[in-house]
């Protein structure tokens, strides 16, 4: 029989410890590309002409190797490279204390790639590649040369940091994505260089074994370049850039190149893209065809560049085959064999697995209960991505194409998954989609979650309180899949509002577009107008409401908080309380963002301080909490100490959690599972609720 305590009182088996590190996150997903090839490269001897590569002659999948990036909060955020092997258990090719992560646009992305069981990595300490002789076999970790250890094989101390690495198989070579950072007295103030560069994988002559190899330039000239891949036979480059002001889900360039016998750029051509197409991962298949995503059609869909130029669409849909370009190497579709695609969209929050006929563009749904689906790629027969679902979290899934059965496979052996025995699935509450009137006539997207615990219920007629959840970007989205740090919430009488407001991504071009020239508008009136629904249909307190967000969503709590009354408290996770200090002091990858999102700088500057909450600090009347780390380069300290100043100096309710170490986003589990306390603990004391002692 349950007991009874009020809402917002329960106390919960999901701790914050255990939300904090209950799974590593999994992203980037590969195969060994020399194998993925069919071509072993002659390391010793240099490049050698390749062959035709031919998938199918790995129908017998047991010998694939798939890796995979793994963050680990209980490691202080460490990033390892994790490989597994049919159905062997999972093992780590990237010994501690190495972390992989590239800071490219700061937000970084696809920071490796193995190549012949060389694993290339870019690390986090230095941002170098560095390489490591991996030494497994196909089903059997061997221990030999064991006291090896990655060594450089790029330059010191020069500003470069790498990303998006593709492998030049006829040249034995690493094609990336290159930013240099100048940090000389004359030039501190000079943005970052971007450009594409290869770098040879065979060692420099006459040089100690360590020496850095010589980088080649390759492309030049754009602000900014993300998917740099080579076709098949080695003839043909392609790529994506972009300039200010524009962001990669604005407006971005597809180019081909032709190569010449050295791998030099010879002639290049703009393929599609402009600054109202946004073009996402292109990729060469097996017949030497371009595949790329745009939004041409409002919807990100797959298309192909004929031969004769003509471009044509592969599946048309009113879905996302997309998502915002973030971090580098994002992947929504992958190529199994010479005729199909296993692809991935979103419609209305949710994902969808399909496996498209390339011959006549049919799809097959692939059935699976996955709600968030990433981090695509495939061979002849498999295709592996990252699923989560309403009470899983991520998991790597393996897809049988000829059966389309999905399959989990082993989990890291040092996980404590949601869905272990320790957690009883009845505890999580689950994701009802709604869709609500918001003003100028628009509709907004949201996800409620109830409170549910199996041990406690509130008393009759009492209402729960509610957090609404606002995230960042502000062009992102949120998702129906299991979230402990939601679950932490429900789990103890908390309902909780995860709003996709406008600008949000899943739901078109036209939904993300609303938000221009209105962040700080738009934004806000969705999660009013959100929580207002709630209150309509009776399902919380109104006098328990509270907003939570972090980066952009910290920027719409304050905003909320500051020109509107209806919330009682908000907690600002590395939030934005001055979007002018923001437009001057932000990294170059945001730099410019601004302006399609309020307008230009400093021309439009009496609207940016229209907006900003900290010229406007007699309004926010409400206690508020901020989480700060001490190392943010996209949001510094000063946003948040700033606010704190202020509403201080009036003698407002306000408490500073600031976290030495922490950037944007924080990493350490320790630190995520003490704000998460912090933040129950402000919540009792503003809404004086006094937790139960019950443990259940």
């Amino acid at each position: 029989m349950k007991m009874t305590a009020p809402y917002g009182t329960w106390p919960s088996p999901i701790t914050a410890e255990l939300a904090a590190s209950a799974t590593p996150t999994i992203d980037l997903l590969m195969l060994d590309e020399s194998r993925h090839q069919g071509h072993q490269p002659d390391h010793q001897q240099g490049h050698q002409q390749g062959h035709q590569r031919d998938r199918n002659a790995e129908a017998n999948n047991t010998g694939n190797t798939i890796y995979w990036l793994e963050s680990r909060p209980d490691e202080a955020g460490r990033n390892a490279i994790v490989c597994q092997t049919g159905n062997d258990s999972p093992h780590d090719v990237l010994p501690a204390p190495y972390s992989a992560r590239s800071r490219v646009h700061e937000y970084g992305g696809a920071c490796y790639i193995v190549v012949n069981n060389i694993l290339y990595f870019v690390a986090q300490d230095d941002q170098r590649v560095y390489r490591l002789n991996i030494a497994h076999s196909a089903n059997v970790q061997v221990e030999a040369n064991a006291k090896a250890l990655p060594e450089p094989i790029t330059p010191d101390n020069l500003g470069y940091r790498f990303a998006d690495f593709s492998y030049d198989r006829h040249r034995n070579r690493l094609i990336c994505v290159c930013e240099q950072h100048f940090n000389d007295h004359q030039e501190v103030h000079r943005e970052p260089k971007n450009f594409i560069v290869a770098i040879p994988l065979n060692a420099p002559d006459n040089v100690p074994h360590n020496a850095h190899h010589q980088m080649i330039e390759l492309v030049t000239g754009a602000d900014f370049y993300a998917y740099p891949r080579i076709s098949l036979d080695g003839s043909e480059l392609c790529w994506i850039s972009w300039n200010h002001p524009a962001m990669p889900w604005y407006g971005t360039e597809l180019w081909r190149a032709n190569l010449d016998e050295h791998g030099a750029i010879n002639t290049r051509k703009h393929i599609a893209g402009s600054d109202t197409e946004a073009i996402f991962q292109p990729q060469w298949s097996d017949t030497g065809a371009l595949y790329f995503v745009s939004d041409r059609s409002q919807w990100w869909n797959i298309y192909r560049h004929q031969s004769d130029g003509a471009i044509t669409p592969i599946c048309t849909m009113t879905a996302e085959f997309a998502t915002p370009l973030w971090t580098l190497g994002m992947s929504t579709y992958a190529f199994v064999g010479n005729d199909k695609i296993v692809s991935c969209h979103t419609q209305n929050g949710r994902w969808h697995l399909i496996i498209i006929d390339i011959n006549n563009g049919k799809s097959t749904p692939v059935v699976n209960h996955y709600t968030q689906i990433s981090a695509l790629t495939g061979d002849a027969t498999h295709a592996w991505f990252v699923g989560a679902s309403g009470d899983t979290s991520n998991q790597l899934i393996q897809l049988d194409i000829a059966s389309g059965d999905c399959q989990a496979m082993a989990e890291p052996a040092n996980s404590r998954s949601p869905a272990s025995p320790e957690l009883d699935k009845a505890m999580f509450a689950q994701a009802q989609q709604l869709t609500y009137e918001t003003s100028g006539d628009e509709i907004a997207h949201a996800f409620f979650y109830a409170p549910l615990n199996t041990a406690y219920h509130a008393p009759d007629r009492d209402k729960p309180p509610l957090i609404v959840v606002c995230h960042g970007g502000p062009t992102g989205a949120t998702s129906a899949a299991l979230n402990l740090k939601i679950q932490f919430w429900t789990s103890r009488g908390f309902a909780v509002l995860d709003i996709n407001y406008r600008g949000s991504t899943g739901y078109g071009r036209r939904y993300r577009e609303l938000l221009d020239d209105n962040w700080g508008i738009s934004d806000i009136d969705d999660v009013l107008m959100g929580a207002k629904h709630l209150l309509e249909q009776g399902l919380v307190d109104p006098q328990q409401l509270a907003i939570r967000g972090g980066s952009a969503g910290g920027y719409t709590v304050l905003a909320a908080l500051t020109f509107h009354n209806l919330f009682k408290a908000g907690a600002s996770y590395y939030g934005i309380g001055d979007l002018e200090t923001l437009a001057r002091d932000t990294h170059k990858f945001e730099s410019r963002y601004l302006e399609r999102l309020i307008g230009p700088y400093p021309d439009g500057v009496d609207i940016y301080q229209a907006r900003s909450p900290i010229n406007h600090i007699d309004q926010l009347t409400c206690p508020t909490i901020f989480f700060q780390g001490l190392d943010d380069n996209v949001v510094p300290p000063n946003q948040a100490e700033a606010m704190v100043s202020a509403l201080t100096s009036q003698g407002l309710s306000s408490s500073y959690v600031p976290f030495k170490g922490e950037g944007h986003g924080f990493r350490k589990a320790e630190n995520i599972a003490y704000a998460l306390t912090r933040e129950l603990d402000f919540y009792c004391e503003v809404f004086d609720f006094k937790l139960a002692t019950e443990i259940i």
